[in-house]
């Protein structure tokens, strides 16, 4: 309640016109929808672009790695090079066995696997044969059964020599490097979401608290999206996340839509504290809505992508980014610049910019407030649905009530980087991902949480403006 009263802006004419069926299938609802399209079909060609030659499944290259402690017991493992095998869904990997009382053998392994791509069961171990031959069915079920299967097995992989041509770094600058590869994923995703409540908060002064279960709506239809894919035999990464992040964009702007007209356009009245209540009920409505739909159990997709690529060291310590972060973060990144220009060069961004700025001259020259409210949250809800998405992505999975986490903390990034500002929403998921990141690293982790919420108490006192804001979180005269 405090934080929508202090940010509730002074003096802010409502304007809510009648808006009809025909009005909300006009002409240029129907074309920004067309350029969601277009945008989805753009996020689509980037991650098809990224994925080109990813051939190596981390999770299978684990597991072939580990039956090698099994395949030569005393033995000191050195994997020299992992390829893809000769016969379809397999691997090789090169390696070399150093007995302590007879000279280094140079060996090789090669695993097969069930399945490939998005498939749950694509680490399952359907065969293996070395240089003296394929193992028997009987020898293969005991190396699952009683080694790959066990804690001591799990534990055993041996792991990829490090890039003899990595870059050599200061062992104090490899740690902070990683620190902040490892951080761009969260950025992209607090980014997004703190642009969902900048778009919603700038055009109405009004606080949508739901947006971080309409991020785990997001991730359960990303997670439907590349299970239906599934079911039909297709278990390529870049389909099933393509599927996925076509209905993750839909589902969001669709329960945002209709979510949002009801708890904020249909609300009226100077206060905004009846509407930031039913943004509440709507956020746990969602929650309980995806318990019911999709189970308590979360649902998660296998990793994909997942291979360290070197590129820099210290000592023993190697500083590595994987394929899938760097598609997050690209989409990511896609979508901030794509939203910033529908925002500055499209009709809807100056009829939005109009608004913002005074409601009732805009109403004067023709802008419809209420569908232009609804296009809004269409918008901002893609945005949430597409940090879900994202979530699924890197993560995995995101369960019904994870989404509350990251909208609040997504708002604690609006508030900071100024929550009626879109590039300030911006930066301040940026700033709150990397601050997350950093403390875990540096200090108690335990303690992250309170810091960022310290943080918040001190830019409401200070700058309640935000870092792009004004530093009187009222609007500017007109």
């Amino acid at each position: 309640m405090f934080l929508g009263a202090a940010l509730q802006p002074q003096g802010m004419a409502e304007v809510v016109p009648t808006m009809t069926k025909e009005s909300f299938l006009s002409g240029p609802f129907m074309g920004h929808l067309l350029k969601l399209v277009r945008f989805a079909a753009l996020l689509f060609s980037l991650c098809l672009l990224t994925a080109c030659g990813l051939t190596i499944d981390a999770d299978q290259a684990r597991v072939c790695r580990s039956a090698l402690p099994a395949l030569n017991p005393g033995a000191t493992i050195t994997v020299e090079h992992i390829q893809t095998g000769p016969v379809p869904r397999s691997l090789r990997v090169e390696y070399l066995a150093e007995y302590p009382d007879r000279p280094i053998l140079q060996r090789f392994a090669i695993c097969q696997f069930m399945a490939e791509g998005l498939s749950p069961n694509k680490a399952e171990l359907e065969g293996l044969a070395t240089e003296e031959g394929p193992l028997s069915g009987a020898s293969l079920y005991l190396l699952k059964r009683y080694y790959l299967e066990t804690p001591e097995g799990m534990a055993g992989d041996p792991g990829s020599r490090p890039s003899a041509n990595a870059l050599q770094i200061p062992e104090s600058l490899a740690y902070w490097l990683q620190q902040i590869l490892v951080s761009l994923p969260r950025t992209a995703i607090y980014a997004l979401l703190s642009v969902a409540y900048a778009l919603v908060f700038g055009l109405t002064g009004r606080i949508n608290l739901a947006f971080g279960e309409l991020a785990a709506v997001g991730s359960a239809a990303t997670v439907a999206g590349a299970s239906i894919l599934l079911a039909y035999g297709t278990n390529s990464p870049v389909l099933g996340l393509a599927a996925g992040l076509t209905a993750a964009l839909f589902a969001g702007a669709l329960h945002s839509a209709v979510g949002g007209y009801f708890t904020i356009g249909r609300i009226a009245g100077p206060s905004s504290q009846p509407s930031l209540i039913a943004t509440v009920g709507m956020g746990i409505f969602l929650m309980e809505y995806l318990r019911l739909v999709q189970s308590p159990v979360t649902v998660w997709l296998p990793p994909i992508w997942s291979e360290a690529w070197p590129l820099a060291r210290a000592e023993d310590f190697l500083v590595s980014l994987t394929p899938i972060t760097i598609i997050t973060a690209g989409i990511g990144l896609v979508a901030a610049l794509g939203l910033l220009w529908l925002v500055q060069a499209t009709g809807f961004g100056r009829a939005w910019r109009a608004y913002a700025d005074d409601a009732q001259a805009a109403a004067l020259m023709g802008v419809d407030g209420l569908r232009l409210l609804v296009q809004t949250l269409a918008l901002a809800g893609a945005m949430a649905g597409l940090s879900g998405m994202l979530i699924v992505a890197q993560y995995g999975g995101l369960g019904f009530a994870g989404g509350f986490q990251y909208g609040l903390k997504a708002l604690i990034a609006a508030v900071i980087g100024g929550i009626g500002s879109i590039p300030g929403a911006m930066l301040g998921g940026f700033a709150v991902g990397l601050f997350e990141t950093l403390w875990s690293a540096y200090l108690p982790i335990e303690m992250r949480d309170m810091a960022l919420y310290v943080a918040l108490v001190v830019f409401l006192i200070f700058r309640p403006g935000g870092l792009l804001g004004f530093r009187d979180p009222t609007p500017r005269a007109v």
